[in-house]
């Protein structure tokens, strides 16, 4: 299967309520993110994980397109079945906050800081939901109760400067949720919150999943959280998917050397207080001079000529559902024994 290819439907499978195929992103002559497929199907949370700068935000700004200026995109974007990648802005509009909506990575630079938080709560329905403003304001105040702002009715007449970090997040989650989307992107919707408001916008999410059968993107560093969270894992380097699979299939076995690199550097739970973490030698490249071939071969303890000659494809892994870009999966298991 090359990277090009979709997804297989097996009989009985539900269409993908997302679907990436060769989705690229150009920051002027240079592919940040290189030909990225993946799907998402209704009730179905994908984890995209990786390094920073590897591209993953910028895949989900290319979905709800909101790319910056200087970056252009290729490929096709289909939401529920509908290709989507080559509406105009006033259809894009009509998408954004009710069929799909991203959590923001920085709350406070994506709220209004010249409106009231119970005004941009209130704007994001009634954009989309025929609704009175007084039934817009109870639906609001509701939604900040759900994501855990306490003394809801005061916090709505206040302006983003007037609350933590923590709180813009919540009151993000909000604008995100209020509408119900089907397809939620949530860019580390928990880096700035305590463990507890933590476990309980993960509940919420969760809840939105099963009542609605609403897809979830999720990116984030915090593999307790794809763990607690994702059914399916996207593992990207360098603006490339190199592994998809099964989560718990691929916390047990990895077949490319990042994926595994990646995860044996995380702290073991339970382990000693002083014991070492493994790292991955070396650096991540330069995007404007991305490597020949695998684009993890300058660092990968396995590589060999192969690797960096040829660009390796997007591959089913034999006997199992995961799909990985390495010329010697089979060796990976090697790599613990180093």
């Amino acid at each position: 299967m090359s990277e090009a290819a979709p997804l297989l439907q097996a009989p009985g499978e539900a269409a993908p309520l997302l679907d990436l195929r060769d989705l690229s992103v150009m920051i002027g002559a240079t592919p940040v993110v290189d030909a990225v497929s993946f799907t998402i199907r209704p009730g179905e949370t994908l984890a995209l994980v990786g390094e920073s700068g590897c591209g993953k935000s910028l895949t989900a700004r290319a979905v709800m397109g909101l790319l910056p200026p200087v970056a252009s995109r290729a490929g096709a974007i289909a939401l529920e079945g509908r290709e989507i990648a080559s509406l105009d802005e006033r259809a894009m509009a009509r998408l954004r906050g009710e069929a799909m909506s991203m959590i923001f990575q920085e709350p406070v630079a994506s709220l209004n800081p010249l409106m009231t938080v119970g005004a941009q709560i209130i704007e994001a329905l009634l954009a989309h939901r025929r609704e009175s403003y007084r039934g817009a304001a109870k639906a609001a105040l509701a939604m900040l109760q759900e994501v855990g702002i306490a003394d809801g009715a005061r916090r709505m007449a206040q302006y983003p400067f007037e609350l933590s970090g923590g709180m813009c997040q919540r009151v993000m989650i909000a604008i995100a949720l209020i509408c119900r989307p089907r397809l939620l992107i949530a860019d580390e919707p928990t880096t700035a919150l305590d463990v507890t408001i933590q476990a309980q916008i993960l509940t919420l999410m969760k809840r939105l999943r099963r009542e609605t059968g609403a897809g979830l993107l999720l990116i984030t560093h915090d593999m307790g959280v794809v763990a607690d969270m994702a059914d399916r894992m996207c593992v990207m380097y360098a603006g490339r998917i190199v592994e998809e699979g099964d989560v718990f299939a691929l916390f047990r076995a990895q077949h490319h050397p990042y994926t595994k690199l990646l995860l044996r550097s995380l702290p073991p739970v339970g382990g000693e207080r002083r014991q070492r973490l493994s790292t991955i030698d070396g650096a991540v490249p330069d995007l404007r001079s991305w490597p020949a071939g695998c684009r993890f071969n300058p660092r990968c303890p396995i590589a060999d000529e192969i690797c960096r000659r040829e660009k390796p494809p997007l591959a089913a892994v034999d006997g199992t559902g995961e799909r990985t870009a390495c010329w010697h999966a089979t060796r990976v298991a090697e790599i613990a024994a180093r």
